[in-house]
């Protein structure tokens, strides 16, 4: 495998970093934790720049991420080294900064400028390589907000856009247009995502992968190992299927079992073999997992260094998951 894929015209390493954890804590209005609990900003500056030398040059966040405070960390990591970088942003969620609380969401196209403004200027850039809808509007506002993209692409302030959906019908309506570079989903060897990979195919997309590593569950997350805190797993919403009470379900766990001497063969990490699983499912995948300290982005940015697993590993994880 090379170790870099196609995002557009730009050219981005195969393994990107999430950067929802380094924003801290946040929660919706009803005090529900939507963050991973507390965090060291030093730390994730350090892990920023460290992941960097070690060859990974796409970072994703979003406006809603400790409502700003990730991208005002990932700026002030990537702060004069911005040509080294693939910057992905994301918008539509409304949040109370003082507070640090979600409001709720806004898919008009005025406030699509409104949100771009303050991320630039959260990021300390003047421009924006990927933006990316993070709500789920019909498909006809969408189609709008798509026009909306399009003249920020015009003006220079975007290279690219985007839509983080599930849904493969939304994104099959947001890759028509003629920027459209990307669709970010759900994609782990917990979850397949067969549909939206067709998209990307028919399309020319790259599949940015949300959840590579379920959570934490293809990491180091065990029920001996619970989260505690402020974080979004110690009372895990429906979506969030994966833990309850900050540990892993039997069930995802018994799953994890089945394939985790696949996973960690060759000399690899569970998390390194999750993410050579992805790489060996499609060659349109950027995962993205997440981070914490430098530890974790070493961990991460290791897989590189192993590729994606043999096709006869491959058939093995499916027949183990049946």
């Amino acid at each position: 495998m090379t170790n870099r894929r196609k995002l557009g015209d730009i050219e981005v390493s195969a393994l990107g970093f999430g950067c929802w954890a380094i924003g801290g804590p946040f929660s919706d209005a009803q005090g529900q934790p939507l963050g991973w609990g507390e965090v060291d900003d030093d730390e994730s500056v350090r892990a920023v720049r460290r992941a960097l030398d070690l060859g990974v040059t796409f970072f994703d966040t979003a406006d809603v991420y400790g409502t700003g405070r990730s991208e005002e960390v990932l700026g002030r990591a990537l702060a004069g080294r911005r040509d080294e970088v693939v910057i992905a942003s994301k918008w539509g969620n409304t949040f109370d900064r003082g507070t640090t609380t979600l409001t709720g969401e806004d898919a008009s196209p005025a406030y699509v400028r409104q949100a771009l403004e303050g991320t630039l200027k959260r990021l300390g850039t003047d421009r924006l390589d990927l933006y990316q809808l993070h709500i789920g509007p019909s498909i006809e506002d969408a189609e709008t907000l798509g026009e909306v993209c399009e003249e920020l692409v015009a003006e220079g302030l975007l290279r690219g856009y985007g839509w983080s959906t599930d849904d493969p019908e939304r994104a099959e309506a947001f890759a028509a247009g003629p920027h459209c570079v990307a669709v970010q989903h759900e994609l782990s060897v917990l979850h397949d995502a067969p549909e939206l990979l067709a998209v990307c195919d028919r399309h020319d997309l790259a599949s940015i992968n949300r959840s590579p590593l379920a959570m934490g569950l293809l990491g180091r997350r065990t029920a001996s190992s619970p989260a505690a805190g402020a974080d979004i797993r110690t009372k895990a919403p429906d979506w969030l299927r994966f833990f309850r009470d900050g540990v892993p379900t039997p069930e995802w766990q018994t799953r994890v079992a089945a394939v985790r001497e696949i996973l960690t063969s060759d000399g690899r990490t569970l998390a390194q073999g999750a993410l050579c699983w992805l790489w060996a499912r499609s060659d349109r995948t950027i995962p993205i997992p997440g981070f914490r300290n430098v530890a974790q982005a070493e961990e991460n940015a290791g897989a590189l260094e192993h590729g994606p697993l043999r096709a006869e590993q491959l058939a093995e994880i499916a027949a183990a998951l049946g």
